[in-house]
C-alpha cells in the first residue's frame, strides 16, 4: 500500500530540522550501503553516529506517534531510528530494493528490524529543487512521488523503487524502516480500510451497536494477524 500521510511535521519542527541538517556535518551516503547500493547511490547522509542524527530523529518519531493516520497504516511494532539525505548537483539513487533486515542500535545490539514498510518524510517544498522524485515500481506500474515538506509516503518495503537526479537546489529528506505487527502486506490493507471505514462510520453518526461490532471485528482479526 502506497499512501501520502500529510503535514506529519509542524511548521516549527519542519524549522528545527531544516536549521539542524544546515549546521550539521554530511557524509557519502555510499557508506552506509552494501556493494550493491553502493554502485547507483549518489547522495549524502548524516553518519550514523552523528548527534544531530539523534536529535532530529527524535523530532521525527515524536511527530508519528501524533498521527493516527501513520498508526493505523503502518501498525508499528519496531521503528529503525529515521535518518537524513540530502541529493543535490545532480545526485540521485538508482533502483533498488531495501534490506530485509536492519540493525537496531549499535554493533553491540543484538535487537534487528524486519523491514516490511519503507518511510520517506520530504523536509524541502518541490519549488525549492528540480527533479528528485521517489519513483516506486509495482505491479501498477510507476509512482512519482515529491511531496510538499513535512508531508510522508509510506509503502511496501519490497517494492522496487529510486530518486529521480537532482540537477537544481538540494532535497532533504528523512528517511526510515518500520517492522510492523502484521506482516502480510494483505491483511495490513485490510485492516487499514476497516479502521478507516469505521472512523467514518463514527463521524458520521453511524449506529453506534453496528459500530461497535465493526469495532469488534477489526480487534479480533488484528489479534489474529499480529505478531507481537
Amino acid at each position: 500500500m502506497l499512501l501520502r500521510i500529510a503535514e506529519v511535521l509542524t511548521a516549527d519542527e519542519l524549522a528545527r530540522i531544516r536549521s539542524g541538517l544546515a549546521a550539521a556535518d554530511w557524509t557519502d551516503g555510499r557508506e552506509t550501503v552494501g556493494v550493491q547500493g553502493a554502485q547507483v547511490k549518489r547522495n549524502e547522509q548524516l553518519p550514523d553516529a552523528s548527534p544531530a542524527k539523534a536529535e532530529l530523529g527524535r523530532i521525527v518519531l515524536a511527530a508519528l506517534e501524533r498521527s493516527a493516520l501513520f498508526f493505523a497504516a503502518a501498525l508499528p511494532q519496531r521503528t529503525v531510528p529515521p535518518r537524513f539525505n540530502r541529493y543535490r548537483g545532480g545526485g540521485n539513487y538508482g533502483y533498488h530494493i531495501d534490506g530485509s533486515v536492519m540493525r537496531l542500535g549499535g554493533a553491540d545490539q543484538r535487537l534487528h528490524v524486519r523491514s516490511d514498510i519503507s518511510c520517506t518524510l520530504f523536509l524541502c517544498d518541490p519549488a525549492d529543487y528540480d527533479g528528485g522524485e521517489l519513483v516506486i515500481s509495482d505491479t501498477y506500474g510507476e509512482h512519482r512521488v515529491k511531496l510538499p515538506a513535512g508531508d510522508l509516503v509510506i509503502y511496501p518495503s519490497s517494492s522496487l523503487h529510486q530518486v529521480m537526479p537532482v540537477p537544481r537546489g538540494e532535497r532533504l529528506a528523512s528517511f526510515f524502516w518500520v517492522q510492523s505487527m502484521v506482516r502480510d502486506e494483505g491483511a495490513r490493507r485490510l485492516l487499514f480500510e476497516m479502521d478507516t471505514s469505521i472512523e467514518s462510520l463514527r463521524r458520521s453518526g453511524a449506529d453506534t451497536t453496528a459500530v461497535l461490532r465493526l469495532t469488534g471485528v477489526y480487534h479480533n482479526l488484528l489479534r489474529r494477524w499480529a505478531e507481537v
